[in-house]
C-alpha cells in the first residue's frame, strides 16, 4: 500500500481528494492537512508515508516551502503537485523545490493514481497539461559551452532538460535523432560534471540553473 497524505488548505477539496483516494486499491490516506506547517507535523508524527499529495497555494506555509523542507528532511517521501495553476514560475519554483510530480486539478482518479506510483518508485512524471511545457522549456538553451554551467555542452544540456521532462533513454534518442548508447553517454558525462546521481536530481539541478529557454525558478 502507499501511504499518503493530503495536502490542500480548501475543505472541501480536501475531502473530496481523501475520499478519491479511499478508490484506489493500493492507496491509504495516512493524514490530511491544511496547509503546510500541518503536513510537515504529520510526517514527523506518523510512520512510513510513501508521498504527499501537495496544493501550492496555502497560509501558513506554502506548498513550495512545505516541498522544500520534505525535500530536505524526509527525503525518502515523494512530492506530488496538484494545484490549479500551471504557469511556468509556478511549476519552477516546485521543482526546484524537490517535487517529483506536477498535475493540474482536472486529473481524474486514475491519473492521480498513477501519478503516485510513478513518483513512489522514485521517477518523474507530468500532467498532459504540463509535460509539454517542461518539454519545451527545459529541452536546453542554444549559445556556446561558456553560458552553460558546470562545464556541459549544449548537447548535455539538452538531454538533462529532456530527462528533466520525464523522457525515457529510447525517446530521448528519437526527439535528438542519435543512438541510444550515445544518450547514455551524454547522460553519464552530464551526471559527473554536475554532481548528481538520478533523474530526480538532474531535475532539480536543470530548474536551478535555468537550463531551459526562459524557463528559471
Amino acid at each position: 500500500m502507499i501511504r499518503v497524505v493530503v495536502v490542500d488548505d480548501q475543505q472541501a477539496v480536501r475531502e473530496g481528494l481523501v475520499a478519491l483516494m479511499g478508490l484506489l486499491d493500493d492507496v491509504e490516506v495516512a493524514g490530511s492537512a491544511a496547509d503546510g506547517a500541518e503536513a510537515l507535523a504529520l510526517l514527523r508524527r506518523l510512520d512510513r508515508i510513501d508521498a504527499v499529495l501537495m496544493d501550492l497555494t496555502m497560509p501558513v506555509l506554502s506548498g513550495v516551502e512545505a516541498t522544500e523542507r520534505i525535500a530536505r528532511d524526509h527525503p525518502e517521501v515523494a512530492v506530488l503537485i496538484l494545484t490549479t495553476y500551471a504557469d511556468d514560475g509556478s511549476i519552477a519554483g516546485a521543482l526546484a523545490a524537490g517535487a517529483r510530480g506536477y498535475l493540474t486539478k482536472d486529473a481524474g482518479r486514475a491519473e492521480i493514481g498513477a501519478a503516485l506510483r510513478a513518483v513512489v518508485s522514485g521517477q518523474l512524471t507530468f500532467g498532459a497539461g504540463v509535460s509539454g511545457r517542461v518539454a519545451s522549456a527545459l529541452s536546453g538553451r542554444g549559445g556556446g559551452n561558456d553560458r552553460l554551467p558546470d562545464g556541459l555542452t549544449v548537447r548535455e544540456a539538452e538531454v538533462l532538460g529532456l530527462i528533466a521532462a520525464g523522457l525515457s533513454n529510447g525517446e530521448i534518442a528519437a526527439e535528438l535523432v542519435i543512438a541510444e548508447a550515445t544518450v547514455k553517454t551524454h547522460i553519464n558525462n552530464a551526471f559527473a560534471k554536475i554532481g548528481v546521481r538520478n533523474r530526480i536530481e538532474a531535475l532539480r539541478y536543470a530548474v536551478q540553473h535555468g537550463l531551459g529557454r526562459g524557463f528559471t525558478a
